[in-house]
């Protein structure tokens, strides 16, 4: 085998163990294990092809032998460097994942590649793989999001929580700690987390909260919450303040209040003081912001 065919192969792992021990007794063995073992302090420039290191070889190959015989063999050398250490990012540390990330009182719609929409809310995110998007439109979720998906293949959503599958539909997945909820606003949805399978249509809603699983109906359009309100339907209030939380950068702390009490209503995205009115007055429950970023909620008693 050809000595730039052990190397091509070295390159990409395919070595067999015959071969690989033949390329580690060669000459040049330690300085291209050098140029692997630093080529994680490449970074990618600007440029939009690398010539490949034969088509280099060739053209230095076809000057005048008296000036090539004094600098063809470090110039070689050179390019063998800089080629190899090109060729180990693009092919090694380039990767085709993308990530959006939304900080907390922040929220975000990324197109896709197929053009179907995603909104993140607050504090969420979400990891795909753009090369493969074509074949498998399929995302990692953490927290958030509402998305509007074109027709096409199946498309799935895959939480902590469980996996979402539609083709062509509009639906909202929160996947927080312990609270997994899927809304179906149009079209169908296909819910499994753990041993529970459910079909949604538009306006049904699917739950897990601290392992409880229920079902309930909608009747909105699409969530609340991109319309910069956060609204709940019997959900304990910690799971409320910690949206709040999310919302507006604060650090909530309970005095005497019982956080695991129920709450329905809604809150606001642009305004603290009224939002924590909409949450502990319909409970009979004080707050207090204590500085910009620290609200206590108590108790009547206090």
């Amino acid at each position: 085998m050809e000595e730039d065919d052990l190397l091509k192969k070295w390159l990409n792992n395919n070595l067999t163990n015959a071969e690989e021990k033949v390329f580690s007794e060669r000459n040049d063995y330690a300085l291209h294990q050098d140029i692997i073992d630093k080529a994680q302090y490449f970074k990618a420039s600007h440029f939009s092809k690398v010539d490949d290191f034969k088509t280099f070889k060739k053209a230095y190959e076809n000057t005048p032998t008296v000036n090539r015989l004094h600098w063809i063999k470090p110039l070689l050398r050179v390019a063998s460097i800089l080629i190899i250490g090109v060729a180990v990012y693009f092919t090694v540390f380039n990767s085709d994942k993308v990530e959006t990330q939304t900080l907390a009182s922040e929220q975000a719609t990324i197109r896709l590649p197929d053009l179907s929409s995603v909104t993140l809310n607050a504090d969420s995110k979400i990891v795909y793989d753009k090369d493969i998007w074509a074949k498998k439109r399929q995302l990692n979720l953490e927290g958030e999001a509402y998305f509007k998906v074109t027709k096409g293949q199946t498309f799935s959503v895959i939480t902590n929580n469980g996996i979402v599958t539609v083709v062509g539909t509009e639906f909202n997945v929160k996947s927080r700690t312990n609270y997994f909820e899927v809304t179906c606003y149009e079209g169908k949805v296909s819910v499994t987390s753990d041993t529970i399978k459910r079909q949604l249509t538009a306006g049904e809603t699917y739950r897990i909260l601290n392992r409880t699983f229920t079902e309930t109906q909608t009747t909105a359009s699409q969530p609340i919450w991109t319309n910069n309100r956060s609204a709940f339907k019997a959900i304990p209030l910690q799971h409320v303040i910690e949206e709040l939380e999310r919302q507006y950068i604060v650090e909530v702390t309970f005095k005497n209040a019982n956080n695991t009490r129920l709450f329905t209503g809604a809150f606001v995205h642009n305004d603290l003081e009224n939002a924590l009115i909409s949450i502990t007055k319909p409970m009979n429950l004080t707050f207090k912001i204590s500085t910009p970023n620290q609200v206590l909620i108590y108790g009547e008693t206090n």
